[in-house]
């Protein structure tokens, strides 16, 4: 049996970086889809996984884009078995002076662009099954200000997986949301000092934030673990901040 093949988008840095690396070292070859195209940026790879790497340009915001990466995919490794919605942006703003043109960038690469990618990838997924993971966020379900178009999208993830782990369940796809807390990588790290750090000491019970390893690790378990009747659910991995009293 062909080892199988999972398409990581934004997996040049942050927490797509690891999640891509995670994969590789359980087995998996990777299609690290990223807008350079250069694979991994921030994390060493070690030489026995660089094979397992394919380095593929993507931009999420341009459908063609996506659908022409997906088909790289597939003519390289000739098959796609998974999919990560990893790449997303965060900006904030407040609500009252936000400007349209704001709100549609962030909905258009957190939220449409996850819409995009799960749909180009159904007719590979189709034939045998497999597995989508979309990054969603725990503020999927909080009021955050300044943070209303980030807020919005994330929830649209959460809609999104569940409309089509219900469509897509008789082709035995899986549809899952994994949505992070306040994780520290090394493009935050500088913004998780001072006062923010402070503050998620006193609210996350573990007083620390998370690490792009422990969502990766969550993520290949779900994949690597088929377990065909777990779908269309919401997984929150936040140190248990939201529901910390």
């Amino acid at each position: 049996m062909s080892t199988k093949v999972v398409a990581v988008t934004g997996a040049s840095r942050g927490i797509g970086a690891a999640i891509a690396l995670e994969l590789a070292r359980r087995g998996f070859v990777v299609g690290c889809l990223s807008r350079k195209g250069q694979g991994i940026e921030t994390l060493e790879v070690p030489a026995e996984l660089v094979a397992q790497m394919e380095c593929i340009a993507c931009d999420v915001d341009d459908e063609k884009s996506v659908a022409a990466a997906f088909k790289e995919l597939m003519k390289r490794r000739g098959r796609m078995d998974a999919l990560v919605n990893n790449a997303g942006i965060h900006r904030t703003a407040r609500s009252s002076e936000m400007q349209t043109v704001e709100y549609d960038a962030v909905m258009n690469t957190n939220a449409r662009a996850v819409y995009v990618a799960c749909r180009e990838a159904y007719p590979y997924l189709c034939a045998e099954g497999g597995t989508i993971v979309n990054i969603g966020s725990f503020f999927d379900k909080m009021g955050v200000k300044g943070n209303l178009a980030y807020c919005a999208s994330k929830a649209a993830v959460g809609a999104i997986t569940r409309c089509l782990a219900v469509e897509w369940a008789s082709k035995h796809i899986r549809v899952l949301d994994v949505a992070p807390g306040y994780i520290e990588t090394e493009l935050n790290a500088d913004a998780m000092q001072g006062s923010l750090r402070e503050f998620l000491q006193t609210r996350i019970p573990g007083k620390r934030p998370g690490r792009p390893d422990e969502v990766a690790r969550l993520v290949g378990a779900l994949i690597a673990d088929d377990i065909p009747f777990m779908t269309g659910e919401t997984i929150y991995i936040d140190g248990a901040q939201a529901i910390a009293h």
